[in-house]
């Protein structure tokens, strides 16, 4: 019975070590053995000199899930595939339980549908600038304009709330409540 194992691979070749697994298991007699492979990604969202790209990001690089029955040649079959470091586990690697398989599946599937903005800001938070006349300055998101790559920050100066408008993403960093303080 098949079930999932996750493989660590060389960051960055999970997509050539995913081609090479599928290609290779007909002509090395793994059809039966190795079912499927997944390289698990999801499509982000940012800004790039005023325009919005889309682009296919790794959710875990370095890893992929292949779906398999572990036999000793499924092992040493996806073990010596150019680019693959080892199975998670090593030489005993346990199967996924089958509730995180279908948690993970569910959440690639969702993830497949959708794009999720690379900056995770949202109205509220505290954001310093790290660029522009108002360097240092620490505010409250107060819009966010995610297909522009903008936002509007509120600080304070000389004891008055502020308004800075068009601070691009690269120009804030957000800030947490402890650092803050400090």
């Amino acid at each position: 019975m098949h079930k999932w194992y996750v493989v660590q691979v060389i960051s960055g070749l999970e997509k050539k070590v995913k081609k090479s697994l599928e290609e290779n298991r007909e002509s090395k007699g793994m059809s039966e053995l190795v079912a499927e492979v997944l390289v698990p990604t999801e499509n982000v969202a940012e800004v790039k000199k005023g325009q919005q790209k889309v682009s296919e990001k790794k959710m875990w690089p370095g890893y992929i899930l292949v779906q398999m029955t572990l036999t000793d040649d499924a092992w040493m079959y996806v073990k010596n595939t150019n680019g693959v470091l080892d199975f998670l586990g090593g030489a005993k690697p346990s199967s996924l339980p089958q509730s995180e398989v279908d948690a993970i599946l569910a959440e690639l599937e969702e993830k497949k549908e959708g794009i999720v903005q690379k900056h995770n800001i949202t109205a509220g938070d505290k954001v310093k600038i790290t660029d522009g006349v108002f360097v240092n300055f620490i505010g409250t998101v107060i819009e966010v304009f995610h297909d522009k790559g903008r936002l509007s920050v509120m600080v304070s100066i000389f004891g008055r709330e502020t308004r800075v408008d068009d601070l691009e993403f690269w120009q804030v960093e957000q800030v947490s409540a402890e650092s803050e303080m400090v």
